[in-house]
């Protein structure tokens, strides 16, 4: 049995009640505002981080522009007095087409990170994709989530070892799919981050997962990283320090004595990512799991076909909200030649500019079986820790519900190509 989300007439007379005794929402309704509160609120590296792109950004905003571009229009006298927002997607009957995408570092919003989205993923019943950068171990999460739907994303070390254990524990910590990103094999060049010659690696935050796996602890003890002759600052020997309480590597004197810490991070980003993964790859991930599969980052119609001949089970069409390459597709315009190649064999989701409940709509309209929404959690996250990601969560769903029944559609199975305009 699915969680069900607030109604959206519930939600709507929650609020002006609220209102009528003086009380207004503490998170904003209109993203952009809800992104300056968020902006307001955070450290500006922090910020940089989670709300920046690659470039100029121009990806960023062809991902909204191209959401510009299409046009609802509604049917009338439809009888939609009783909605549903369900959706079945690999044998779960979810509450609405809505997941919560990856989101690594997001320690940098609130101090509980991915433990207080886990927390509000479960009490909205809504699915929680957890990033293979989070600052916490992927079972300390499965331990807040309880029978929560979840996912776990995976970047393709350059260690094969390493990927089978990443692999292994999320089948044991009842993970119920792996999510592989394609497109983050190299660094985009991210402006804002480079501005502020800023990367949370480096601080260790955001390898948890690397920290806590034996494998990686393994390649930690032959790794013996070049010596460099760089100048010795009072803000490195800081961070030095912070890195070791951070990392809870052995004791004080161990982690102090063979440089642990900087050691791990330093194997971190000599291993995290490989820019030679390959359509191999993916046929041995599947050799790996029975879990379904998704892959992230699809843009082109053939990279959808290689994805179906490598035995997956879902696409994610995605161009990393923007933070991979500059000038790339937006989504939007990349999902129908990638739901016309896939032909309904496996789900195909969208991520990367959805805002708001209408967002859902249209992408479902254009033939996505669900969304997954980045940005905006994080930012309710920054502004209220569990109970933000849940209002802002809660507004999209109630909005999303009100658009589909607005639009003359009952149920997610109503929400077809006739009721969008595209210009």
């Amino acid at each position: 049995m699915h969680n069900q989300p607030i109604r959206a007439l519930d939600r709507q007379r929650e609020i002006y009640l609220k209102g009528f005794a003086g009380q207004r929402p503490t998170i904003p309704l209109d993203p952009h505002e809800l992104e300056l509160a968020a902006e307001a609120s955070m450290q500006a590296k922090a910020y940089a981080y989670i709300a920046g792109g690659a470039g100029r950004e121009t990806t960023m905003s062809s991902n909204r522009s191209a959401f510009d571009r299409i046009s609802i229009v509604p049917r009338m006298l439809r009888d939609v007095d009783v909605r549903d927002t369900s959706i079945s997607l690999f044998d779960r009957r979810l509450p609405a087409p809505l997941l919560l995408a990856p989101i690594g570092v997001s320690e940098m919003a609130h101090p509980e990170g991915d433990l207080a989205v886990a927390k509000a993923a479960a009490a909205l019943g809504v699915p929680h994709i957890i990033s293979n950068q989070s600052s916490w171990s992927m079972e300390e999460i499965a331990a807040v989530s309880g029978n929560n739907t979840r996912w776990f994303q995976l970047y393709w070390s350059r260690s094969r070892e390493l990927v089978a254990s990443f692999v292994q524990r999320a089948e044991r910590a009842g993970y119920e799919a792996i999510v592989v990103t394609l497109d983050t094999t190299l660094l985009g060049w991210r402006t804002r981050d480079l501005q502020l010659g800023y990367l949370p690696f480096l601080e260790g935050k955001g390898i948890a997962q690397y920290t806590s796996d034996p494998v990686f602890m393994k390649l930690l003890e032959d790794f013996h990283p070049a010596k460099t002759n760089r100048r010795i600052t009072l803000t490195a020997l800081w961070r030095v320090l912070r890195l070791t309480h951070r990392l809870k590597i052995d004791n004080l004197l161990t982690r102090l004595r063979t440089g642990k810490p900087l050691r791990a991070v330093q194997q971190f980003t000599a291993i995290y990512s490989n820019p030679s993964i390959t359509w191999s790859d993916i046929r041995y991930l599947r050799s790996l799991t029975k879990l379904p599969i998704l892959v992230k980052g699809i843009l082109h119609p053939d990279d959808a076909s290689e994805a179906l001949q490598c035995g997956v089970n879902g696409i994610i069409v995605s161009n990393h909200g923007g933070r991979q390459v500059d000038g790339a597709i937006a989504t939007m315009e990349a999902l129908p030649g990638i739901v016309s190649k896939v032909n309904g064999r496996i789900p195909v989701l969208l991520d990367s500019g959805i805002r708001c409940g209408a967002d859902v709509f249209k992408a479902l309209a254009m033939g996505a079986s669900a969304v997954c929404l980045g940005r905006p959690y994080v930012y309710g996250l920054a502004l209220a820790g569990s109970e933000g990601v849940q209002e802002v969560v809660n507004n999209l769903q109630s909005e999303f519900e009100l658009t589909m029944a607005l639009a003359g559609c009952r149920s997610v199975s109503e929400i077809s190509p006739e009721l969008i305009s595209r210009s």
